[in-house]
């Protein structure tokens, strides 16, 4: 095939989309390319929509309204209708969009420039009724998809809101270099990670363009996208879409309550037609029940849809969640009655305290949520439970058992298998039931119940949608774990041949022995940094018992008293009778059915022994957080329950110790390694796992899971159960020797480009420049990955650390130079390239930390000795990407200060002396260059700390010793901005 430059992948996708259907094309040909005519063709095609002629004057209004407010703003607009003054004095109302795909008017045009801050021309866009929704950005083949990803961001800092910001509309982006293909969100505070490909209902993708346009880039899947699966989120104020296996779970769903009515209308049995969405952990299902549920309130035939979780901190978390999408669309349910009179259509009063809904009445100030969905309930599996079996309630339940009620239920596999399920199955007469789960239960994994062992199908009748963990691990929506088996396994020269019991006599008494234990806690403190890269994420440790738990709880905090360790370990665990889960199932059915799960856990005297000590840990957690928990009253326990969830997302907590608690239905996206010191199996073993895999940025590349036990052979047997018998190679990385291997391939290929680092400034041109970064890129990413091996030595790898570092200078050599690059005339094929700076933050390297260096240096014994940490100090300056910015004046202090500073112990007051009259040398210098008014600019840098956000326009203005015109605003403020972060970066970053 011959060489397909991007205008021939351009014409052909046009070609593609304005071929005739049924004897007339899809999408109408247009040839707009400025702002004018955009204009233009907008008017006449609103016109057609609303069926009369639009006036110039009534243009006006319209371009008025369209032009106000952001990406956000701009989408609510579109789904709005816009009352404007007609020119015979009477109103008019105009829809941008219609839900039925004939209603609307399809055209595709190329090459429209809009001119912002720089001129700027799209690839490929598609109108829909005159407004750009749909943006499509190409590459030529053999160049990276993400270059396209950066080059709409570019356009979003550019152009996007200028001329109108009529480009501010698009809801959905699409990328392609040919053979590659995704569609995202109009959402510029997402990464490439969030892009999706469309595939098949089997989860088959479509990766070509030629096939993605077939399937996703026709009228009525685009109307369906754009009115339907594009969600507006009002906490963030940001766009999202769904992804397909979300829309083929949601569409089967609604499809089998349709297919429920029409047996009822033609008389026929509606027996078994509920139906279970087996959708991985970390896939989203939130957003999924969210939209399933929200569509299915919109269907006559249906009195309620109810939400049923299991716990009461996902009863408030679902609520937040869901009326993020709709904001005030549910209504919390704190007490059993307000879920009774949200099922019989009485008024329910709140009052908001600490940004939390509490149920109140009306004499004491409570209001009615007037946005409320009176059709959507989200409530928990014990108050439900509650308000059909309370004699209290019987009457007025009574009402609405005979009414037709969609249930669903999220982690289907915890909550359905005590004796609830059949109470709300027996009380409903017209029910239909519906279930989420990551791990649905099976014959292997079910547990006995009165000699009979239920199976998810055996209580939702039908797998309606299937996304396993293999198929979010091949979309790169969940992480791969790295398995690792600490203890006696009989390996030569590993830094995990440990004298650690793992199997053989398993008896309570040898593994939780305390010397078995304190190996293991040794274990953890010398290698948490190495898994956590430098405490840049969390982890948890989850062991076999509370007895246990303390055991390993006392060990940290002795040897932190010792000076071993300064990590910061909390832990919570429930000291309710039946604790007690061994596998982590989350099936005790005792619990269940006493309905103890509605709070976290009550207090009682059973376990007083570990009460008492739960208490002594949470009075440390106190101590360490300046808080107030207790487990004397439930609430304040339940609030310490949640305050530990927010401080392990917010890497507050290094490691947080548990038995069964948080292993299912908790999602940090800074959590990614798992210690293992319990005999986990099938779900219980799948969903411990998957708290560390979900998705966060490059340095993240994989959920760690060290285990002090043998699971070798449950984590095989959970795979296959959970996705087949092969699922092991896609969901477990490779072993420690594969990824060497893979590290000195890639390093062979690198240096085919750059044989050594001088070679790197001799690169012929740009394009060979782009090869070393790709490349050099690569081994960083396998660097990155390799760290977290205990067993990880330079020595096993065929290139010196100290060559590694060399390269890794000239690498960010070279994103200095694309970064300061700021001709306008000039575009580098280098701009679009993503650097991964964050592979680069392996150690925790500051300015703190370099002042250690600094007094180190100052204590060198000989000129050798000098030179040589002189170099270690520079080279560690030079390949951080924070300090590099520092590395000029910090040598200017090393040349010109140093020699006078007396000793070691004066270099910190002698450093920070310097430091300012560096920084009040700078500001002078920029205030000078750039006519600024100094003191304004020292008041804007200290609210740039306090906020720790970029400055704002009007901010930078004020700065200005005289405003510069409405033109000079395009590239003055832009200009100043960058100075002033590079300043702040410069003189703040990492003090």
């Amino acid at each position: 095939m011959a060489y397909q430059s991007e205008q021939e992948l351009e014409d052909n996708l046009v070609a593609q989309l304005t071929k005739k259907v049924a004897g007339k094309p899809q999408f109408e040909k247009v040839n707009i390319t400025d702002i004018e005519s955009l204009r233009a063709n907008l008017k006449k095609q609103l016109s057609k929509l609303n069926g009369f002629g639009i006036s110039d004057n009534e243009l006006k209004q319209i371009r008025n309204a369209l032009g106000k407010g952001n990406v956000f703003d701009k989408a609510k607009i579109l789904r709005d209708r816009l009352q404007i003054n007609k020119d015979d004095g009477t109103a008019g109302y105009i829809r941008f969009i219609d839900s039925y795909v004939d209603k609307n008017h399809f055209q595709v045009t190329q090459q429209v420039t809009v001119e912002g801050r720089y001129k700027n021309r799209y690839d490929v866009t598609i109108l829909v009724n005159g407004l750009p929704l749909v943006q499509i950005e190409l590459k030529r083949r053999g160049l990276e998809l993400k270059e396209a990803f950066n080059q709409i961001n570019r356009y979003q800092r550019h152009s996007y809101w200028a001329e109108d910001g009529l480009f501010q509309y698009v809801q959905v982006f699409v990328i392609s270099n040919g053979v590659n293909t995704k569609y995202y969100a109009n959402n510029r505070k997402q990464s490439f990670k969030q892009t999706f490909f469309w595939a098949k209902e089997n989860n088959d993708r479509y990766t070509e363009l030629n096939q993605f346009v077939k399937v996703f880039l026709t009228p009525k899947h685009l109307t369906d996208i754009i009115t339907k699966y594009v969600v507006l989120n009002e906490t963030d104020r940001i766009l999202m879409v769904m992804r397909p296996y979300q829309i083929y779970a949601t569409e089967a769903i609604i499809d089998r309550v349709a297919e429920r009515e029409q047996l009822k209308t033609n008389n026929q049995s509606i027996e078994k037609q509920n139906g279970y969405i087996w959708h991985t952990t970390g896939s989203g299902k939130t957003l999924t029940s969210f939209k399933t549920a929200q569509l299915l309130t919109g269907d006559s035939a249906i009195h309620k849809v109810v939400f049923v979780v299991d716990r009461k901190d996902l009863d408030y978390q679902t609520a937040k969640e869901f009326n993020s999408f709709i904001k005030g669309c549910v209504d919390g349910t704190d007490k059993t009655k307000v879920l009774v009179d949200q099922f019989t259509g009485k008024n329910v009063y709140y009052l908001e305290k600490d940004g939390e809904q509490q149920s109140s009445t009306k004499a004491k100030g409570g209001k009615v949520n007037t946005r409320r969905n009176e059709k959507l309930i989200v409530t928990t599996i014990q108050k439900l439970n509650n308000a059909i079996s309370n004699k209290r309630y019987s009457s007025r339940m009574e009402l609405v058992k005979d009414k037709n009620v969609v249930f669903i239920f999220d982690e289907c596999h915890r909550s359905q298998f005590g004796d609830t399920h059949q109470r709300i199955s027996q009380f409903f007469t017209n029910h239909q039931m519906f279930g989420f789960t990551g791990t649905p239960i099976f014959a292997e994994n079910a547990v006995s119940k009165f000699s009979r062992k239920y199976t998810t199908s055996d209580l939702f009748h039908k797998p309606l949608h299937k996304y396993t963990i293999v198929d979010a691990i091949k979309d790169e929506n969940v992480l791969k774990f790295n398995v690792e088996y600490v203890g006696r396994y009989k390996k030569k020269d590993s830094a995990n041949e440990v004298d650690i019991d793992v199997e053989g006599i398993d008896t309570k008494e040898l593994m939780e022995s305390d010397v078995r234990l304190e190996k293991i806690t040794d274990y953890i403190i010398v290698q948490h940094n190495r898994k956590t890269h430098s405490k840049a994420f969390t982890g948890m440790f989850c062991v076999s018992s509370v007895p246990a738990l303390i055991k390993y709880y006392e060990l940290f905090a002795q040897k932190k008293s010792e000076g071993k360790h300064n990590l910061k370990i909390a832990t919570i665990f429930s000291y309710a009778a039946n604790e007690e889960d061994p596998y982590a199932d989350g099936l005790d059915e005792v619990v269940l059915d006493k309905v103890v799960l509605d709070k976290v856990a009550e207090p009682q005297a059973v376990y007083s022994h570990s009460r008492d000590r739960l208490e002594e840990f949470i009075g440390d957690y106190n101590k360490m957080f300046g808080s107030s928990y207790t487990t004397k009253d439930s609430e304040s326990y339940y609030n310490y329950y949640n305050d530990i969830s927010k401080k392990v997302r917010e890497r507050k907590i290094d490691i947080l110790l548990v038995v069964n608690m948080f292993l299912t239905g908790f999602d940090s996206k800074t959590l990614n390694t798992l210690y293992v010191d319990k005999s986990l199996k099938y779900h219980g073993l799948i969903q411990a796992y998957s708290r560390t895999n979900r998705i966060l940025n490059e340095q993240k590349s994989q959920g760690n899971i060290i285990s002090f036990r043998n699971l070798k052979k449950r984590t095989d047997d959970a795979l296959a159960l959970f996705s087949n018998k092969d699922a092991k190679d896609t969901v477990i990385m490779p072993p420690y020797e594969e990824f060497i291997k893979m590290f000195n391939q890639a390093l062979d290929q690198m240096q085919t480009i750059a044989p050594d680092t001088a070679s790197v400034d001799s690169l012929e041109d740009e394009n060979a420049e782009l090869e070393f970064i790709k490349a050099f890129r690569e081994l960083m990413r396998l660097r990155n990955v390799l760290s977290t091996f205990a067993d990880f030595k330079f020595d096993d790898v065929f290139i010196q650390e100290q060559e590694y570092e060399d390269y890794k200078s000239k690498y960010l050599d070279l994103y200095d130079k694309v970064k300061t690059n700021t001709a306008p005339e000039k575009e580098s094929i280098l701009e679009e390239i993503d650097f991964e700076l964050e592979l680069l933050a392996m150690d925790e390297v500051n300015v703190a930390y370099i002042l250690k260096l600094l007094s180190k240096l100052k204590q060198s014994d000989s000129d050798e000795e000098y030179q040589q940490q002189y170099k270690a100090l520079m080279q560690t300056i030079g390949g951080d990407p924070e300090l590099r910015s520092k590395q000029e004046l910090i040598d200017k202090f090393i040349q010109e200060n140093l020699p006078d500073v007396q000793s070691a112990e004066e270099v910190d007051d002698a450093f920070a002396a310097y430091w300012e009259v560096e920084k009040e040398k700078a500001t002078q210098v920029m205030a000078e260059e750039e006519h600024l008014i100094p003191e304004n600019v020292k008041e804007l840098v200290e609210r740039m700390i306090f906020s720790n956000q970029e400055p704002l326009r009007e901010d930078i203005v004020a700065t200005m010793e005289k405003p510069p015109s409405v033109l000079q605003r395009k590239k003055v403020i832009p200009r100043l901005a960058e100075k002033l972060k590079g300043f702040f970066n410069t003189f703040y970053g990492g003090m």
